[in-house]
């Protein structure tokens, strides 16, 4: 049996395409398929992607997963529709969190709608402003906006359009939920699925960030709190088209036009060229901390999903752009499987010790691999590591992608054994790894221009 995994490089996204065979029959199984917002040829990437995927595939994925809804995960839907309206779909994977019927998902939805809504009108309310921390803060909110796609009145390529196309593909849905355990896949006869991950826990999916002095420095999108008036405020100013309006009551206000009969203080603080002393709309900026909450809890839903290779056999970890709460959400899980030596219980530590190879998450972010309860647990000799980044890109956003201190662990962990989707491969063996592990390690890599593939066999 062979496992390929296919990492395509179009640019700062996920795209994995994953094929089991047996030497006769393949079964494909596709993970995400996106680029970030404003990758230059972003389009003709993804029809190349999608156009690679269709002619592997022959047409056909017998499983289509999707981890979470973001741009960088989702756009190629939209961006190389129609070549993935050709491809024939046999089950769409998502997680507990799109099912109509499930209480909490249907919240976290409702919530999230609300605050991109209130986001994107203090954006426009932001680029209408004259002064330099308005247009800072417009700057700053439609980079984070770049994660949900085209915003705007026409709105016709968004996050929640891809993901309506994925469920509206002709075939067979399920919503994943932490603990389950998927058996004798067709297809993928002696692959294990386990799913790990998002928790049905509204506390563990606020949780993003992984410091000890701050464990939650980002509260959950949409909870009861003061944002709610400024989410409010933003939506009805946008709606009636007065981006000079503010959210105070008039009789708190002084306009323009008065203050110049005003004492000094007053003139000159709308004196010509003084600009820089207003905060007319340093309001605005309380939307970068939703913008940045509100990230991070969609990452906090990703789907996570490990496969194993034959019973108690190699792992493979893919777990979106799962942060903090997402991984510790994990640790109690176990399942009953059977065994030739009868029931044996599988606990996610005992994956994690397994893993031959990590879809490392949100491209080597600081706050998407835990430590002790992540990276530190892959314990195999064989541990390999994918990531999908581009350096260039991330510049470009000021995100250090991938965190410095994270990539040196990983390069250690790995012994050098780390594909880059921007870089490919470094060619020379590290010292600390034998010849003959090195050479199994090139053996199973193939860099080519549009993508890295990985192959495991057993």
């Amino acid at each position: 049996m062979r496992f390929r995994v296919r990492m395509y490089r179009q640019g700062l996204g996920d795209c994995f395409l994953l094929t089991c065979s047996d030497g006769s029959d393949e079964s494909h199984l596709l993970v995400d398929c996106g680029v970030l917002k404003g990758t230059t040829d972003s389009d003709k990437k993804m029809q190349a992607v999608a156009q690679n995927v269709h002619e592997t595939t022959n047409g056909r994925l017998d499983r289509l997963v999707s981890t979470h809804e973001h741009w960088d995960h989702l756009s190629g839907f939209l961006q190389a529709q129609a070549i993935f309206d050709t491809v024939e779909v046999g089950e769409v994977w998502l997680a507990w969190t799109e099912d109509p019927d499930d209480e909490l998902a249907t919240e976290l939805r409702n919530h999230k709608k609300k605050a991109l809504n209130g986001i994107a009108a203090a954006a426009k309310l932001a680029d209408a402003g004259k002064t330099p921390a308005a247009r800072r803060t417009a700057r700053q909110l439609d980079t984070l906006l770049n994660f949900h796609g085209d915003l705007g009145a026409a709105g016709t390529k968004t996050t929640g359009k891809a993901l309506e196309w994925v469920k509206n593909r002709q075939a067979q849905i399920k919503y994943l939920r932490p603990g389950e355990q998927l058996f004798d896949l067709p297809g993928l006869p002696g692959v294990r699925v386990y799913v790990l991950g998002p928790p049905h826990d509204r506390r563990l999916i606020k949780r993003s960030d992984p410091s000890k002095k701050h464990p939650e420095v980002y509260e959950l999108v949409g909870a009861e709190g003061s944002h709610e008036g400024f989410l409010a405020a933003a939506e009805a100013l946008a709606d009636a088209g007065t981006p000079e309006s503010q959210p105070f009551d008039k009789y708190f206000r002084i306009e323009e036009t008065e203050a110049q009969g005003e004492d000094g203080l007053l003139k000159q603080y709308y004196a010509a060229g003084s600009s820089w002393r207003r905060i007319d709309h340093d309001w605005l900026g309380y939307a970068g901390a939703l913008a940045l909450a509100l990230d991070s809890d969609t990452n906090n839903t990703s789907l996570v999903l490990a496969f194993e290779l034959t019973s108690g056999g190699d792992v493979i970890l893919f777990p979106g752009d799962a942060q903090v709460g997402n991984w510790l959400s994990w640790e109690p899980l176990e399942w009953q499987v059977a065994g030739a030596d009868g029931p044996r219980t599988v606990k996610s530590g005992d994956l994690l010790a397994r893993t031959v190879l990590y879809k490392v998450g949100h491209h080597g972010s600081h706050n998407a691999t835990l430590r002790e309860k992540g990276l530190e647990l892959m314990a195999s000799s064989e541990l390999a590591a994918m990531i999908p980044v581009n350096r260039v890109t991330a510049k470009k956003m000021d995100w250090l992608m991938p965190f410095p201190p994270l990539l040196t662990r990983l390069v250690e962990k790995t012994h050098g054994r780390v594909l880059d989707a921007e870089r490919g491969l470094d060619d020379a063996a590290p010292q600390d790894l034998s010849d003959a592990a090195w050479a199994r390690f090139i053996g199973r890599t193939d860099v080519q221009p549009g993508w890295v593939d990985y192959t495991l066999e057993w």
